[in-house]
């Protein structure tokens, strides 16, 4: 199964995360099928690739917890059509 999750890159203590779609079995910080955006939990800087966040949502991907945080604030549910599975 295809995951939208975070993967963590950066500075011990300075961390930041890459919005990628991964295979639910691989590592956190294992090698990513697709990077689709970038976060920044200490300026909440978000920068999505929302055509292939929506595509892969299509695709049967399932958002992590915090990755569906982060896409209801910028309202790529609503371009999908439908609504996240767990609210």
């Amino acid at each position: 199964m295809v995951k939208l999750r975070l993967k963590r890159y950066g500075k011990k203590r300075e961390a930041s995360y890459r919005v990628v779609a991964i295979n639910s079995r691989d590592r956190r910080d294992g090698r990513p099928l697709e990077e689709l955006g970038f976060y920044n939990p200490r300026t909440d800087e978000v920068k999505l690739d929302v055509p292939g966040i929506v595509r892969r949502l299509q695709q049967g991907a399932q958002p992590s917890d915090t990755v569906r945080s982060i896409l209801r604030k910028a309202n790529v549910f609503e371009q999908v059509g439908a609504t996240p599975a767990a609210e």
